[in-house]
C-alpha cells in the first residue's frame, strides 16, 4: 500500500479502525495542534473531531483529504517515526528545551519505517528520492490544492517527506512544491528529486559516512 501509494488500501485499513482511534493517533503525532514555534504566520492546520466524520471522511483522512497540515507538522511527524515513536516538539532555537513524549510503540514505528524504505526502492513511487550510498525512508504525496471554495480541480501540491539514513536516522527533509507547472505534478516526480538533492548535500555536510558504496557500470 505504501510502496504503490494506494488510497484504496489506506481506506480499507482506516475503516477497520474505530474513527476515534485514528483521530487520536493523528493528534498524538502533532496534527491539529496549536502552533508552538511562535513564528510569524504559523498556523495550526485542521483536524476535525472524529464525532463529525462521516464514513467518507473516515476513509479520506487516511490518505490526506479532509485534514489540513503544515509542512512543519509533516516534518515533525516523520521525525517521530525516525525517533522510534518519540515526539519531539519542534523548536527554532538550539538552546530551547523541547517537550518530548513517547506517542507510539517503538516496534510498530520501526516496522512502518522499514515499509517506507520500499517507497524509494525498485517499483516504489519515489525512486527519484534515492541517494547513492545511503538508505532513505519516506513517502510521496500528491493532493489537489485546498482553497476557501474547496479542493480546486487541476491545481496540485506535490510532496515528499523522508529521513536518512533509514536505519539510523539523522535528518528529516520535507519538500512541498506548490502548484507545479512543468507538466508533471506527482510527488514522486516533482518533489522527490528536490529531496534527494537537499538530503544528499546535507548528509555530506554533516560528515555522515555512506552505509554502502554502489558499483557504477
Amino acid at each position: 500500500i505504501l510502496k504503490k501509494s494506494s488510497n484504496v488500501g489506506m481506506s480499507k485499513i482506516a475503516l477497520d479502525l474505530p474513527k476515534e482511534e485514528l483521530h487520536d493517533t493523528l493528534q498524538r503525532f502533532g496534527f491539529g495542534a496549536q502552533p508552538t514555534l511562535l513564528f510569524p504566520g504559523e498556523v495550526a492546520g485542521r483536524l476535525r473531531p472524529a464525532a463529525n466524520w462521516a464514513r467518507a471522511d473516515h476513509a479520506a483522512v487516511s490518505y490526506g483529504y479532509g485534514i489540513s497540515v503544515t509542512l512543519m507538522q509533516l516534518a515533525s511527524a516523520y521525525a517521530t517515526l525516525a525517533n522510534k515513536g518519540e515526539y519531539v516538539e519542534p523548536t527554532l532555537l538550539a538552546d530551547q528545551v523541547p517537550r518530548v513524549e513517547q506517542v507510539a510503540d517503538a516496534e510498530h514505528v520501526h516496522a512502518v519505517a522499514q515499509m517506507l524504505e520500499a517507497v524509494v526502492g525498485p517499483g516504489g513511487t519515489a525512486q527519484r528520492a534515492h541517494i547513492d550510498g545511503y538508505s532513505v525512508a519516506g513517502k510521496t504525496g500528491t493532493t489537489l490544492k485546498l482553497t476557501a471554495a474547496g479542493y480546486e480541480g487541476g491545481v496540485y501540491q506535490s510532496l515528499f517527506v523522508g529521513f536518512a539514513p533509514a536505519q539510523n536516522p539523522r535528518v528529516v527533509v520535507a519538500v512541498l512544491v506548490d502548484e507545479p507547472r512543468a507538466g508533471e505534478y506527482y510527488g514522486g516526480v516533482v518533489a522527490a528529486p528536490i529531496f534527494a538533492q537537499i538530503m544528499s548535500k546535507t548528509l555530506r555536510l554533516l560528515g555522515i559516512i555512506p552505509e554502502h558504496l554502489e558499483a557504477k557500470t
